[in-house]
């Protein structure tokens, strides 16, 4: 057998997932083999069911039939390549993004990626909160000067001009979708706190704060980013709600070293 191991590998998966021209030599003469197929077939049975279980909300949109024939070819294009089954699929919601019988649904990709954040909440790091008794012993302009970290088990999106956020909220709760629905942009917030996760609507100027969090701003610097796009933002009011939420962890103490010349 000519080549590496990792050569013979990669060839063979690309063999499963019908790559033309994909098998040479050896490999050839196996995938030659009727019972080829069956190896075949369970990889794709196998990567569909995964696509099933990791986005739930984006299958009941569009019924277990249209799904599954859209994630068998995802799959024959983006078969796993390593790593547990929980993580297949990241870039599926842009591969419904370009598919071309899913632009009559122009929020199905959204509901896909809202899906897909879902797991990464569900599959995050645990980390301590932050304490408010910790913000309250800061004097405003300690305050002013503090970043807020979110947490590993948190995130957010804006979809403008969609109602995506509502849509998911709906099929992954299985209610119905309101037939009024207002078309018009939405944010949400996904946390997990205690072992369980919560989802909520987030204004824009929320998802521009929490944007500027996660870039390292101060408290001061992020809510004035947030304030530029919602003059009317009550912040007091969305502070309170992101703190409820769990959304940012512990705060990092700062220590002082006094550095002493050599004598």
């Amino acid at each position: 057998m000519n080549g590496s191991l990792a050569a013979f590998q990669d060839a063979f998966v690309a063999a499963l997932t019908d790559v033309p021209d994909s098998a040479a030599g050896a490999l050839a003469e196996l995938v030659a083999q009727p019972g080829f197929a069956v190896y075949r077939n369970t990889l794709i049975k196998g990567c569909v069911d995964a696509l099933r279980a990791n986005f739930p909300a984006a299958e009941r949109l569009v019924g277990a039939e249209w799904f599954a024939a859209a994630a068998a070819l995802y799959a024959r294009e983006k078969p796993p390549r390593s790593g547990p089954l929980l993580e297949y699929g990241e870039d599926f919601p842009a591969f419904l993004q370009g598919f071309e019988p899913a632009q009559a649904l122009p929020y199905l990709a959204g509901v896909a990626q809202l899906d897909r954040l879902w797991l990464e909440v569900f599959s995050a790091v645990e980390q301590p909160v932050v304490a408010l008794a910790a913000l309250a012993t800061q004097t405003p302009e300690q305050l002013a000067r503090q970043p807020l970290v979110p947490r590993a088990a948190l995130r957010w999106r804006w979809f403008a001009g969609l109602p995506v956020y509502s849509i998911w909220s709906c099929t992954r709760e299985q209610r119905e979708v309101p037939t009024a629905l207002v078309w018009q942009g939405e944010g949400v917030l996904l946390s997990r706190s205690a072992g369980r996760i919560g989802w909520q609507s987030l204004q824009r100027a929320g998802c521009v704060f929490l944007d500027a969090c996660a870039a390292g701003r101060s408290l001061e610097q992020a809510s004035e980013l947030a304030l530029e796009v919602q003059p009317e933002l009550d912040f007091n009011d969305l502070l309170g709600r992101l703190l409820a939420a769990g959304a940012f962890a512990a705060l990092v103490p700062t220590t002082q070293s006094t550095l002493r010349k050599p004598s």
